[in-house]
């Protein structure tokens, strides 16, 4: 099973409706783009001639412009440090749409910046705070944000294990998003111990779904599938568990049930960076628009298809996705 361009249609008719809101590790993404055509003299490293600095949101603001990108609103809670790429982070946000909500929190803005030679990543450069400075006060952030999260379709934590998603947070947010019966979705960095519990979506990989069950796996060996899809189940009481499997494409548990592994959609691999944003948004709006699990996943799957085939940080347009499943250019 695919979905077809008429129920792309269908859905990104009825996403343009809603409204989300992304709480999470807001980044900005730097792109460097150059050349290299002489080795310095200094070091055996190549002498990079730039001819272009770029500027895109990146981590939980990246699933923010995501969402409205495919037609949705949506606001962003995140950390903004009042800093030079605080300025420049806020105003592409508003360029695409996305509000920010500031959160607090002592950190400067998050940035990646990412060296591009002859459409080849040379190397990353982060700049960020230790995560004491990501930290919030869970109970002011849901006194800030509610209004917010009651005028929300939806609610996705993006955890980059930056420091500002907490269990408290998690908690404290869902416990107001469900009394509205919002649809609540998690993507996790269990780093640290993480204690969460009745969300409708998590959205690990490999690693990650097997570190929240309990199970010590290395790449390399056969994912245990099943036997982590019920303890993670069992521990957390998630209704939907999708587990993103790199190249193998999406594996789909319903209530700690095995329901199906898809194969990943794209066609043309450019860059990978910040796919997994894409696919959790496109997700989280398709449930939230009344699909079922498998369409809402074939839907996510081809729009981790169109941003792949693109070069940095990305987005999918309504365009871009009733054509990629039409499987025009």
């Amino acid at each position: 099973m695919s979905i077809s361009a008429a129920k792309t249609r269908s859905l990104l008719e009825k996403i343009s409706r809603r409204r989300v809101l992304v709480i999470g590790d807001a980044m900005l993404d730097h792109y460097i783009w150059g050349n290299a055509t002489r080795i310095s003299p200094e070091a055996p490293v190549p002498v990079v001639e730039v001819a272009r600095d770029t500027y895109v949101p990146g981590g939980a603001a990246n699933v923010a412009v995501n969402c409205t990108s495919m037609g949705a609103s949506a606001q962003l809670a995140g950390v903004i440090g009042d800093d030079d790429a605080g300025v420049r982070l806020r105003a592409v946000l508003k360029e695409r749409g996305v509000k920010s909500l500031p959160l607090g929190g002592k950190g400067p803005t998050i940035i990646k910046s990412r060296v591009i030679l002859q459409h080849q990543q040379l190397c990353r450069l982060d700049r960020e705070a230790p995560p004491e400075a990501y930290r919030i006060d869970a109970q002011a952030a849901v006194r800030r944000l509610r209004g917010a999260i009651e005028t929300s379709d939806a609610v996705i934590f993006s955890d980059y294990a930056k420091g500002l998603i907490s269990n408290e947070l998690i908690a404290a947010v869902s416990k107001v998003a469900r009394d509205k019966g919002l649809l609540v979705a998690l993507d996790p960095k269990p780093k640290r111990p993480m204690d969460f519990s009745d969300l409708d979506l998590i959205t690990p990989n490999r690693s990650e779904a097997a570190q929240l069950a309990g199970i010590e796996w290395r790449t390399g060996r056969p994912f245990p599938a099943e036997e982590v899809c019920r303890r993670i189940h069992q521990r957390h009481r998630v209704k939907f568990l999708v587990v993103t499997l790199s190249e193998d494409g999406l594996l789909l548990s319903l209530e700690g049930r095995v329901v199906r592994q898809i194969p990943t959609a794209a066609r043309e691999v450019a860059d990978t960076s910040g796919a997994g944003d894409t696919s959790l948004a496109a997700i989280v709006l398709a449930l939230a628009v009344g699909a079922d699990l498998e369409t809402a996943a074939h839907f996510a799957n081809a729009a981790a298809g169109v941003v792949v085939g693109k070069l940095g940080t990305a987005t999918a347009t309504p365009a871009e996705l009733v054509a990629y499943v039409s499987h025009r250019p």
